[in-house]
């Protein structure tokens, strides 16, 4: 029996929270993320939205190992920025999130603590502007079914809370399902209790 978890906790929408220190402006943008690529448009997004700040850092956490994570101080002192803003991240345990700080300089220094504390501050005021929901961790069949066996494969599909992720209705249908591990056992003891439907683990 894997011990990887059955659930994780992430966002499902964006979130903005200002924070002011002896006048730098830092303005904190919390993002659901799906993949890194995602991490350049927002960053490039921002970067046209305030092209007057000074810097604009980050972190972010993806997947469920913990290991997938990127911290970036752009041009702050080394460990002043990236890693404040991921220690906020996994102090709300959540994963599949994107926090970018944007720095307007306001004329002076805060000296490296405090500009932990302010790019802490920022990164955890945007994470509480957002609910944080829990999701179900999905493992990956494909169906190869009949197109009379429809009704009854997407009625469990429903029923338990599975994603299609891919398909292809024709006389044959192809389908990709994520199959909630927590309910993995039920599916596919109902799926293979169909007519004709063939199953396999991606």
């Amino acid at each position: 029996m894997s011990d990887s978890p059955d659930f994780y906790f992430t966002i499902q929408q964006t979130a903005t929270a200002e924070f002011k220190d002896r006048g730098s402006k830092f303005l904190a943008f919390a993002y659901p993320l799906k993949d890194k690529e995602q991490v350049k448009d927002y960053l490039l997004q921002l970067k046209k939205e305030h092209p007057k700040a000074v810097h604009y850092c980050y972190a972010y956490r993806l997947g469920l190992d913990k290991n997938d994570f990127r911290v970036n101080d752009d041009g702050e002192p080394s460990g002043s920025a990236g890693k404040p803003i991921l220690n906020q991240i996994d102090s709300k345990q959540v994963t599949n999130v994107l926090v970018v700080v944007v720095r307007y300089f306001g004329g002076t220094l805060l000296g490296i603590p405090g500009l932990i504390n302010a790019y802490k501050s920022a990164a955890a005021l945007a994470l509480q502007m957002v609910p944080i929901i829990q999701c179900a961790v999905l493992e990956n069949y494909s169906l190869h079914f009949n197109y009379t066996a429809m009704n009854d494969v997407m009625l469990i599909v429903k029923q338990y809370n599975c994603s299609i992720i891919q398909q292809d209705t024709q006389l044959f249908c192809y389908m990709q399902l994520g199959i909630p591990k927590v309910r993995k056992n039920e599916v596919l003891f109902k799926l293979n209790d169909l007519q004709g439907v063939e199953i396999t683990a991606l």
